[in-house]
């Protein structure tokens, strides 16, 4: 079994087969930096085509930007394009997601802060004459 992290890079989709099976599709892209030859260091970019079967429900929190640990088996594949290019991709059987940040924004940051302005708010009513110095 094999192990990525990841942010998802597109909202995942559910799609229902003939025999009414449903599997969420998403796409995961992951980083990983090294050290070339001359001392400089690069990124490299991974992208995975991946797949869950085991429940459908997973798919709203697969949104863009989430940062997911994913658990299961890589396979690769190829096929003709439209344009009869030879293309490549690798995909990701996932057998367990383990989400780590959400890709959507959060409403309780933005009511932190309106909460910790409207606390600021109360002392505008006092004037300079009730200060003690």
């Amino acid at each position: 079994m094999n192990t990525i992290i990841g942010r998802v890079t597109q909202n995942a989709e559910i799609n229902t087969l003939a025999n009414n099976k449903q599997v969420v599709n998403f796409s995961v892209a992951t980083n990983e930096s090294y050290k070339n030859k001359q001392g400089e260091r690069k990124e490299q970019t991974t992208y995975f085509n991946c797949s869950y079967w085991i429940s459908p429900n997973v798919a709203k929190i697969l949104t863009v930007g989430a940062l997911v640990e994913l658990s299961g088996r890589v396979s690769s594949r190829a096929w003709i394009g439209k344009d009869g290019e030879i293309k490549s991709g690798l995909n990701f059987h996932t057998s367990q997601i383990k989400l780590h940040s959400s890709g959507q924004k959060s409403d309780t940051g933005e009511k932190q802060s309106n909460e910790t302005s409207q606390g600021t708010n109360a002392f505008a009513d006092e004037t300079e004459d009730d200060l003690p110095f």
